[in-house]
């Protein structure tokens, strides 16, 4: 055991396949501790999903698939694999679409080649996004869309990173996000160790950095993007959708085509993962939805691997990949 460090975000260490087992660096310890977790079956890694200790949805794609490849090496039903691995969580469409990947060639090589590919698509993306941020920009993004959330590089965080190397950042401000900080302690930790400055704010002092001029654009990530454009992110991030419309700063999503959904209409079809109102409060009765969605028609603009998108964007936005 030791302090997470800027090796921790190398693609083998947030989550790899091993001859027993996926081992997935457990996100629910970071930044303070860096410890595996061994998922001997699809079971164990099922329920490493579903407590987030691997989260993020390209990331939960690439194990899941690593998943099915181990099942097929162990003999298992890949039937039973797949129907217990997608159960895990129901909001990220990434985790089904690697699975259905999968299935036609479950193999330790093909899972390999699906982490490959999410890592090459974060850098693609992050390189078109930055043409989207202004000169020593000062950044608002919310949750963890970073290499620990798509196995490598990153997805929003990718972005500040390409746009950081250009000379593009001058500070980032990152919502701690509600109610498991995925942004106070990993977003933060993945900044820190690229050496972007940047500092926490709670999520209720958004506006107040907008209102007060300090914010020149918001990137989030996404876990689905519906046909029409509507996409589900972390709670919370509709709000700040709200907020940048209102104050007139461009809303960005940066996303993998892997996070497209075409065949769910609107994000009114998009399922919401609700979760133990333990995670908020001990005391009292508590709804806990983990994401919300954010309508097409607030957002300036999605980011793909593909390139730049805008509205419409049942027109705009590309196949996901695998689908063409």
């Amino acid at each position: 055991m030791h302090r997470a460090t800027l090796r921790d975000l190398e693609p083998d260490r947030i989550v790899r396949l091993e001859d027993d087992a996926v081992v997935v660096l457990d996100q629910r310890r970071l930044p303070d501790e860096v410890i595996e977790l061994r998922c001997a079956d699809p079971a164990e890694l099922a329920d490493a999903i579903r407590s987030l200790a691997v989260r993020g949805a390209p990331a939960i794609g690439v194990a899941a698939a690593y998943g099915l490849a181990l099942a097929a090496t162990q003999g298992r039903d890949l039937d039973a694999a797949y129907e217990t691995l997608a159960a895990s969580r129901p909001t990220a469409v990434n985790l089904r679409w690697a699975l259905a990947e999968m299935r036609a060639d479950p193999t330790p090589e093909r899972a390999r080649r699906i982490h490959e590919d999410e890592v090459a698509r974060c850098l693609a993306m992050g390189a078109h996004a930055a043409e989207l941020v202004p000169p020593a920009a000062r950044i608002l993004t919310h949750c963890n869309a970073g290499g620990l959330a798509t196995g490598g590089y990153g997805s929003a965080v990718g972005a500040i990173r390409a746009a950081a190397e250009r000379g593009g950042v001058s500070h980032v401000w990152i919502d701690e996000t509600r109610p498991l900080l995925q942004g106070a302690r990993l977003t933060a930790f993945e900044l820190e160790a690229v050496g972007i400055p940047h500092a926490v704010i709670v999520d209720a002092a958004a506006a107040s950095r907008m209102a007060a001029g300090e914010v020149d654009i918001v990137i989030t990530g996404a876990d689905r993007i519906a046909a029409n454009g509507d996409s589900a992110n972390k709670i919370g991030t509709y709000s700040l959708a709200v907020l940048a419309r209102y104050h007139e700063i461009p809303f960005v999503i940066v996303a993998p085509t892997s996070t497209i959904d075409p065949e769910t209409a609107s994000g009114a079809g998009i399922p919401i993962e609700e979760r133990d109102g333990a995670e908020v409060t001990a005391r009292f009765p508590a709804r806990n939805p983990a994401f919300d969605v954010t309508p097409a028609g607030l957002i300036a603009a999605i980011v793909t691997e593909e390139g730049i998108h805008r509205a419409p964007y049942a027109e705009s936005l590309p196949a996901p990949v695998g689908s063409r």
